[in-house]
Order: structure tokens, then C-alpha cells, then sequence
């Protein structure tokens, strides 16, 4: 083996970890049958931190395969917070799981899978490594949000999720041979230079809608956020608490990587697509979720409002802006973890419950419970001096710093409309007559929404080591 190859594979090790893990626990579950499937998930789980660490402990920087992969600051950053969005939500899905009668063994080795996609597309360098990331993990979270085969809702939100997912492949794939067409590379740095040459385009334009247009179906950005509220709403919970926690993060450093990368020397065609969609996700996130029932749904439109405020952050175009994005993630990854643990521990003896009504009265059953809810409500709202709070501060910050004084005035007002609907869970927890209590939680879930809770409460005591990893991420760009 050369010195070349070595290093190659030495860069992408966190990648060959969750590889190699991937099919070997496949073979594991293959012959172990059923008796395996809590064992295959404890080892994924091991496999995804294992990965991390090598990552932080020993992980190299710079780049492989000839330039196609690369693994910065900013990569680093990201590929933690999509590797405890996963390891959270494996390990908050054990019990779920097995009360629904879909723990089978292939669930913990899709995650593998999608979470080996979402590195790649982090550390994505050309333009076939993000299409080859971004459809390995996209393959593994259509099966994902079927895998309960007994559920329609499951079945149905499978269906609608592959269908609108192939569209928005075909979309990326037609912008990335447009770009091709116009630049003559498909490599970051290659594109970069070649617009950086001469006058641009209109085909090549045309090209970067469509890329954008693909990657905002990812992060359920408006106008491509279809999918979003009836598969969220149609997958089991674990399911969904996976899509919005890891496939976010990926999804948006990749935006962060294609914009700020290759086409920064048009710069100004694409600040006027980021801005838009940024608008379009704030407001729709904000008056579409006023009258849902379905806290699922609700989530749903809440994620699609919050990646319109990150997105105000990149819109910026500078360091102080791509380091809020940053920051914005990990704060809102926190947030949504805790969410969902809390959503899965709406558990009566008879099953989950999924309506904002059976949220009545949980104060006076659990109050401790309602009051860590209550604390993620407000910081999802962004009220001061919560965690939801300073992750608006910074990408507004930025906002304001580049002139966009319309786009900050008007994420503003979003963030006004949208603490309605937080609020009303307050107060449907706090005031109403109780609808009677839930069964005790597990474990896990204790763990992960008291340190969601703590995390969120006190960030202006530990969020320090946060921002300056955040702004570290930032320079590898600038």
C-alpha cells in the first residue's frame, strides 16, 4: 500500500469506523436473528462514539482522494454535533422500539449507514461526493421512516418521503451538470477559480438554483418543505427525532460548504436565493404551526422555521455569520433532543400519545417533567437568557453587521409569532385540568432531557467552549 493510499485512509478513519461497523453488525444480525437485535443496537451505538473519538482525539486534517474529501475545523464541528444527534436518538429509541414490535436489527445498521452519508457530505470537496453522501444517506432514511411495516402512517410517510426525494436528486443532479457544463470541474476549489476568472453565466446561475434547490430539500427549507409535517407526523417518534437532529446538521453544513466554497465568487446571485428561502421558512414556520394538534406536526414546522433563522446567519456571507450557523445548529441539535425525549415519554398504558391536548395539566402529574418542557418551550421561542435565545443573537448579529437590516427586522417578527405556539403548550401544561398522567420514563430518556434541559438553562455559563469551537469552524473558510 503507498504512503498516498495510508494517508487517505487514515483521513477519512472515522468513515472506514462507521463502514466496516455497518456491515460487520449486518452479518451479526443476520445470524443471530432476533435474539440479536438489542445487542446490534448497543454496538452501533459504541460504533458512532468510537468514530467520534477518533475523530476529536486523533482525527487528521487536510485532504484525500485527490481533493474530493476534505477534513477541516469546520467538518469537524459538524461531524460531532450529526454524530450525537445519532448516538442520542439510537439510544433513545431502544424502548420505543421494542413496545412497538419494530426493534428489528436493521434499524441500528441503517443509522450506521445514514450517518456514514452525512459525514461524507460534511466533508464533501467535488461534486460527486456530495451526490454519492447525500443519496447513501438518503437511501437509509426512506427505509428509516418506513421501517414499521405494521403502521400505514409509517408506509405512507416512506412513500411521500422517496417520491419527493427523487425529485429533489433529479433537481441536484441536473444543477451539478449545469455547473459542470459552465465551469469545465467538478472540484470546490476548480469551480471557485473558474468564476472567479471571468463574467459569470446565465446557465451557470440556473445551475446553482438547482443545487440549492436540492440541498434546501434537506434541510426542509421553503419552498421544498413537502415532506416534512406528514413524515414527521408518520413515522415512529425515534424516527422522527433522527431526521430532525443529525440529517439537519449534515444537510446544513453542506449548504455552508457549497455556498461559501465554490460559489463565493457569485456571491451575490446566491445571497438572494439563501435570503429568500430564509424568509419563506421563518414566516411559513411561524404561521403554520399556529393551529396544529399533532405535536409531531408542530415539530415539523418548528424545524422548518428554525433552519430559516440558521439559514439568516449564511446569508451574511462572513466569518461572524457562518460561525452563528454553527452555533445555531448546536444549540437548536440540544433543543430538539430534549423535545423529542420529552415526546417520547408521552407514553399512557395503552401507548404513545401524540396530541398537544394530552399535554393537560402535566404539571400537576409531573411537574418536573412539565418544567424542563417548559424551559426547551421558551428556549425555542428564543426567550432571554436561554440557550434559543443567543442562537438568534448571533445569527442576527450577523444580519444586522452585513446591512441585511430587512432580513433581521423580519426573522425578528417570525421569532414573535412563533413564541404563540411554544406558549400555548405552556400554558396547556400549566393551567388546563389535567387529561391524566403518563407512565414512568425510562432511563435514557431521563438522561437526555435533563441534560437538554441543563445545557439549555445555564448556556450562558458553559456555552463558551461552544462559540469558540463554532468561530474555529468559521475561519477554515475565511
Amino acid at each position: 500500500m503507498t504512503p498516498d493510499m495510508i494517508s487517505n485512509l487514515s483521513t477519512i478513519a472515522p468513515e472506514l469506523i462507521l463502514a466496516v461497523g455497518a456491515m460487520v453488525l449486518l452479518m451479526i444480525g443476520v445470524f443471530s436473528g432476533e435474539r440479536g437485535n438489542t445487542m446490534v443496537t448497543g454496538l452501533a451505538v459504541a460504533i458512532l462514539i468510537g468514530a467520534g473519538a477518533w475523530m476529536v482525539l486523533i482525527g487528521e486534517q487536510g485532504e484525500a482522494f485527490g481533493g474530493a474529501y476534505i477534513s477541516d475545523p469546520f467538518a469537524r464541528f459538524m461531524k460531532v454535533l450529526t454524530l450525537i444527534g445519532s448516538v442520542v436518538t439510537l439510544a433513545m429509541s431502544v424502548s420505543f422500539a421494542q413496545e412497538e414490535k419494530f426493534d428489528k436489527f436493521e434499524y441500528p445498521v441503517l443509522i450506521l449507514l445514514s450517518t456514514l452519508g452525512m459525514l461524507l457530505m460534511v466533508s464533501a470537496n467535488n461534486m460527486l461526493t456530495l451526490y454519492l453522501g447525500l443519496e447513501l444517506q438518503s437511501l437509509a432514511l426512506y427505509v428509516v421512516a418506513a421501517i414499521n411495516r405494521d403502521s400505514t402512517k409509517a408506509t405512507e410517510a416512506g412513500l411521500k418521503y422517496f417520491v419527493l426525494g427523487a425529485l429533489s436528486s433529479g433537481m441536484l443532479l441536473y444543477g451539478i451538470s449545469l455547473v459542470y457544463g459552465y465551469t469545465g470541474n467538478i472540484g470546490f476549489d476548480a469551480i471557485a477559480a473558474a468564476l472567479g476568472q471571468g463574467e459569470r453565466q446565465l446557465g451557470l446561475v440556473f445551475g446553482l438554483v438547482f443545487v440549492l434547490a436540492g440541498l434546501a430539500f434537506k434541510i426542509s427549507a421553503v419552498p421544498f418543505h413537502m415532506w416534512t409535517p406528514d413524515v414527521y407526523e408518520g413515522a415512529p417518534t425515534p424516527v422522527t427525532a433522527f431526521f430532525a437532529a443529525a440529517p439537519k446538521m449534515a444537510a446544513m453544513a453542506l449548504v455552508v460548504r457549497v455556498v461559501v466554497g465554490p460559489f463565493e465568487p457569485v456571491a451575490a446571485d446566491w445571497q438572494q436565493i439563501i435570503v429568500f428561502i430564509s424568509i419563506a421558512s421563518m414566516l411559513l414556520g411561524a404561521f403554520a404551526a399556529i393551529g396544529q394538534k399533532n405535536i409531531k406536526r408542530l415539530m415539523a414546522y418548528s424545524s422548518i422555521g428554525h433552519m430559516g433563522f440558521a439559514l439568516v446567519g449564511l446569508a451574511a456571507n462572513t466569518e461572524v455569520g457562518v460561525r452563528g450557523v454553527a452555533i445555531y445548529m448546536a444549540i437548536y441539535l440540544a433543543m430538539t433532543l430534549g423535545t423529542f425525549a420529552f415526546i417520547l415519554a408521552m407514553r399512557r398504558k395503552d401507548g404513545n400519545v401524540e396530541q398537544i391536548e394530552d399535554l393537560s395539566g402535566l404539571a400537576q402529574t409531573n411537574p418536573m417533567m412539565a418544567t424542563i418542557m417548559t424551559i426547551l418551550m421558551f428556549s425555542l421561542a428564543g426567550i432571554p437568557p436561554l440557550a434559543g435565545f443567543w442562537a438568534k443573537w448571533y445569527v442576527f448579529l450577523a444580519a444586522i453587521q452585513a446591512n441585511l437590516l430587512a432580513l433581521a427586522i423580519i426573522g425578528v417578527l417570525a421569532s414573535v409569532v412563533g413564541a404563540y405556539y411554544y406558549l400555548r403548550i405552556i400554558k396547556i401544561m400549566w393551567f388546563d385540568e389535567p387529561a391524566g398522567g403518563f407512565v414512568p420514563m425510562t432511563g435514557e430518556l431521563r438522561i437526555v432531557l435533563g441534560l437538554s434541559g441543563l445545557f439549555v438553562l445555564f448556556y450562558m455559563l458553559v456555552g463558551q467552549p461552544v462559540e469558540a469551537l463554532a468561530e474555529a469552524a468559521a475561519r477554515a473558510f475565511f
